[in-house]
Parts: C-alpha cells; sequence; structure tokens
C-alpha cells in the first residue's frame, strides 16, 4: 500500500497529552483498525515528523513501543512494517485502576485464575512450598499486629501459592498484576469495616486456603479460593453501592 495513503490518516498531534504516548496510541489504533493493514510500511521517520509535528525523539520511542507490543517489524536499513499477525498483546491498564469498577474488574478476573492456582497447588506442592505458604500467612499476621495494612505479605502469600503450582505462568500473570491484585492497595480504607475486623475476616479465608493446600484437598483449596475472593468482590460491592449512593 503506497504510504501516501496511510499519511492521509495521521494528523498533527495536539500537546496536552504526552507525545509519545499519543503517537503511540493513534498509530496502536490506526494498526488495529486496519486503517494502517498488514505488510504496509510505516512512513519514514521524517515523514511522520512532517505529518504529526513531533520530535525525531518521540517518533523514535513510538516506534520501539510499536516493536514491542508486536504491531512492527524494522529491517535494518529499510523501516518498519506491520507484520501479518499484528495484534497488541493482552495487557491491563494499572495506570488507569482508579474506580471500584476497574477493581471488581480484575478481582473477577482474578478468580478465574486462582481458583485453579489453589488446586494445583493443593495436588502438586512439596514440603518446602508448602513450609513458603504458611510462612507468608504468618507474616500477614504479624503485620496486621503491627497495625500495617499488610499488602506487600497478601501479595507475597498469593505468589507463594502460585509458585507451589510449578507453572511459572501463575506467578508471571499475578506480578504483571502487581500489588493491584490486593483491593487495599488501590481502595484505601477498605471494604466499610474496621480495619481489624476485616483483617480477621479475610485471614480467616486465607487460612482455609492454606490448610487445604497442606492437607492436599484439591477440591477443598479450589473451593476455599473461591469463597476468599468471591467474599472480597461483595465486600467491595457493598463499598460500591454505599458510595454511589447520594
Amino acid at each position: 500500500m503506497a504510504k501516501p495513503m496511510i499519511l492521509s490518516v495521521i494528523a498533527p498531534l495536539s500537546p496536552p497529552r504526552s507525545l509519545a504516548h499519543e503517537l503511540i496510541a493513534r498509530l496502536t489504533a490506526d494498526i488495529t483498525s486496519g486503517k494502517i493493514p498488514p505488510g504496509s510500511q510505516l512512513p519514514t521517520e521524517q515523514e511522520l515528523i512532517a505529518a504529526t509535528g513531533v520530535s525525531r525523539t518521540v517518533v523514535r520511542e513510538a516506534v520501539a513501543a510499536l516493536r514491542a507490543e508486536g504491531l512492527v517489524v524494522t529491517r535494518q536499513g529499510v523501516g518498519a512494517f506491520v507484520p501479518a499477525n499484528a495484534r497488541r498483546s493482552f495487557r491491563v491498564d494499572l495506570d488507569q485502576l482508579s474506580s471500584l469498577r476497574d477493581v471488581l474488574d480484575v478481582m473477577e478476573l482474578r478468580t478465574g485464575i486462582e481458583i485453579e492456582t489453589a488446586g494445583l497447588a493443593a495436588e502438586r506442592a512439596g514440603p518446602a512450598q508448602i513450609r513458603r505458604i504458611v510462612d507468608c500467612f504468618d507474616a500477614i499476621d504479624t503485620a496486621m499486629k503491627r497495625g500495617e495494612d499488610a499488602i506487600d505479605q497478601d501479595f507475597a502469600l498469593h505468589c507463594s501459592i502460585a509458585d507451589a503450582t510449578g507453572n511459572p505462568q501463575f506467578r508471571r500473570f499475578l506480578e504483571h498484576l502487581g500489588r493491584f491484585i490486593i483491593p487495599r492497595e488501590t481502595i484505601r480504607g477498605g471494604p466499610g469495616l474496621p480495619k481489624r475486623a476485616y483483617g480477621r475476616t479475610f485471614q480467616k479465608e486465607h487460612r482455609d486456603i492454606v490448610q487445604a493446600i497442606r492437607g492436599g484437598a484439591v477440591a477443598q483449596a479450589r473451593a476455599a479460593m473461591r469463597r476468599h475472593l468471591l467474599n472480597s468482590r461483595k465486600r467491595y460491592q457493598r463499598l460500591a453501592g454505599k458510595l454511589a449512593t447520594p
């Protein structure tokens, strides 16, 4: 496809946002929508600079980001091309996790993954992995006794369960989400309960999960993780309802 046709869909950028982020977003949208179709060569640096009014640094940053996403491939001395299988990789935009709705959506996503994680941990965990899970559980108790939120310790417990599956992809999934999987990190103050009472509630749920994994009880581990995550969602749904009430 001729480059002049591609350039016709690219207009000058306005300055309020990060120019690199805006150029990345615009080119991503053009590629994924088919405006810049598979097999096309991107305009050259100079052509993009002229079309958008940004600097060479911004253009190079944008192309590098598109390459990292798998949306373009670069050929030395030739340019950047849209591959036939161009598609944006799965991601959760953590920078935009600001509302309770966003938090609840991530919690629902976790439910589908972590129930299986708990079951596999119960089936596969060795003595060292079980000790690590128990240590992480105990660390939550210790942190709460110091009056802390125990966010780091909570995240470590879930990661230790993921490790016990023997499948590193579960841990990578949690690490991709990071500490945002613990709603207390995103919504300060917890779901409308006094901190100590809330801590006792979720720690009891954790205890049920840990005991099932220690006992090698696969079905019970899955059920305990399901209860924990569903109960957490219900607690935050109640909070969402209270915040929505005038």
